[in-house]
């Protein structure tokens, strides 16, 4: 069997989440009316915890022949025990546990079903609802069968996402011969599509990622691009320290025998499924776990985790289910721009739901050092990254303003009061108050007109019944983006309007700080 992993195909579903539609602002003026902007954040009325789907994986591309056996589980065939995950879980050692394998249809109807890990009976919040040995679960210890090696190639040239895939694309190339072959064939079921049925946009094509125009989510995306090219030059590392691992495969060596496009594709996948576990050696801490990731759904807000235990990962619900019920796992405290990123959907509950802004003090600046000194007092840098998180946008404008405050100060008295003095720099003058939060208006109203859409737009977009998978997800990243800026900008201006003097000009500052 070729190990060449096919495309993966655009065309899949999302759950549409109704908002309150916000538009762009054009300009400052219009925001002095504080009922000019909504600040007002809707409810979602669906949420992805309940979703049957889950992140998808990988290797696409088995034969014809195999991709067309699209029987259920629950129905399989005497004599085709080698496709179905669970019999072959079951037949390697998995110990009696409270799930099983159900599957959904998939948006595009030329694709097989969806498997997803359901509860089989009952379960309360406390329950293991299974236990996989570590005979069955792939990581780095296991592939290199040496701890020390994991360590020195993970420490020096490749990620562990990067050897992992490595290795199953070589496994894949064994076909039926790979002892991991129904795993392998389970990850090419789910063709590397997070709970959207999306893949991460680190596979999207150029014209696709101008979906996410004006996020920065964009560039990160074009940064881990550059990164896994980086890595795929590195992969013959691996065949050369590793020798003995590889000696079974009568392969040519990795960047001859594997394309970079498919490596990323592997890599894509084999990230959008890797379980990261705790207090295990550096040699365990990524693994790969057969009824984890894609099976099970990813959420945000839930506090189940997979968890190694004596011999084994194991699963302990942190809810009830009812039997049937699709079994959630957390994915850890990343925005939605990471989870776009690394799994392909997003979470419009996520608490952990966050954007940047970067201010750094203008070096230009005479009074520079003294003003980084006081900054680095205060738990700031000269180059200062602010996190704007859901829900908590006001307070991250106070939080910005002492540090920009100090950035504007120019009189050295004035800058000698401040280094004596203990605590944040305290407000100044109206007129430099005004120049402060003027230039935080302006810089919230520029972030938000960088993107192509209005709120207004979006909100449309999203129910858009034939939309692209693609730009729905991407849509609702930006979405959630803008509410966050507007209220951002809504904060800021309240704060205007409370000035004692709305009319005051703001006062000149040669060495404003800078935001981006």
């Amino acid at each position: 069997m070729e190990g060449i992993i096919t495309c993966f195909h655009p065309k899949c579903v999302s759950l549409p989440i109704r908002s309150s539609p916000l538009s762009r602002v054009s300009s400052l003026s219009q925001l002095r009316n504080r009922n000019s902007l909504s600040s007002s954040r809707s409810v979602p009325q669906r949420s992805l915890c309940v979703s049957s789907s889950s992140s998808d994986t990988l290797l696409a591309g088995g034969s014809s022949k195999e991709d067309e056996r699209q029987s259920k589980i629950s129905s399989r065939k005497e004599g085709d025990d080698t496709g179905d995950l669970k019999h072959w879980l079951d037949k390697n050692g998995l110990p009696p546990c409270k799930v099983l394998l159900k599957e959904r249809p998939a948006h595009d109807q030329n694709h097989k079903p969806i498997h997803y890990v359901a509860a089989s009976e009952d379960l309360q919040k406390g329950d293991v609802a299974f236990s996989v040995p570590d005979s069955l679960v792939v990581t780095l210890e296991r592939v290199l069968g040496n701890e020390t090696i994991a360590e020195l190639l993970t420490t020096n040239k490749l990620s562990e996402l990067a050897c992992l895939a490595l290795y199953l694309m070589y496994e894949k190339k064994q076909g039926k011969k790979s002892v991991w072959y129904p795993y392998i064939r389970e990850l090419d079921r789910q063709r590397g599509r997070g709970q959207l049925d999306v893949e991460s946009p680190l596979l999207w094509s150029e014209a696709e990622l101008e979906y996410l125009t004006g996020s920065p989510t964009k560039a990160e995306v074009l940064e881990r691009a550059e990164g896994i090219k980086r890595e795929y030059s590195e992969l013959d590392t691996v065949w050369f320290m590793a020798g003995s691992l590889f000696q079974q495969y009568p392969f040519d060596i990795p960047t001859e025998a594997f394309t970079f496009e498919i490596f990323k594709q592997a890599f894509a996948a084999v990230q959008s499924c890797v379980v990261h576990l705790q207090n295990v050696s550096l040699a365990r801490r990524f693994a790969l776990v057969p009824l984890g990731p894609p099976l099970l759904a990813y959420c945000s807000n839930c506090k189940a985790m997979l968890t190694a235990v004596d011999g084994a990962v194991q699963l302990v619900v942190d809810r009830p289910y009812k039997a049937g019920d699709p079994i959630v796992v957390w994915c850890g405290p990343q925005p939605n721009a990471k989870l776009l990123l690394n799994y392909g959907f997003i979470d419009e509950d996520n608490p952990y739901d966050r954007i940047i802004v970067e201010a750094a003090l203008s070096t230009d600046d005479p009074q520079y050092q003294d003003k980084r000194l006081v900054a680095q007092r205060n738990g700031k840098l000269s180059q200062q990254v602010f996190q704007v998180r859901v829900g908590k946008e006001k307070e991250a404008v106070q939080d910005m303003l002492p540090y920009l405050r100090l950035g504007y100060m120019s009189d050295p008295a004035e800058m000698q009061s401040v280094i004596s003095s203990q605590g944040p720099v305290c407000s100044m003058s109206p007129c430099m108050e005004r120049a402060v939060l003027d230039q935080l208006a302006d810089y919230f109203m520029r972030r938000l007109a960088g993107y192509p859409t209005t709120l207004k737009e979006d909100d449309a977009l999203v129910y858009y019944p034939s939309l692209n998978p693609r730009k729905r997800v991407a849509t609702r990243l930006v979405r959630l983006e803008k509410k966050m800026l507007a209220a951002c900008l809504v904060a800021t201006v309240d704060l205007l309007n409370e000035l004692p003097d709305t009319t005051i000009s703001p006062c000149p500052a040669p060495y404003a700080p800078s935001l981006k």
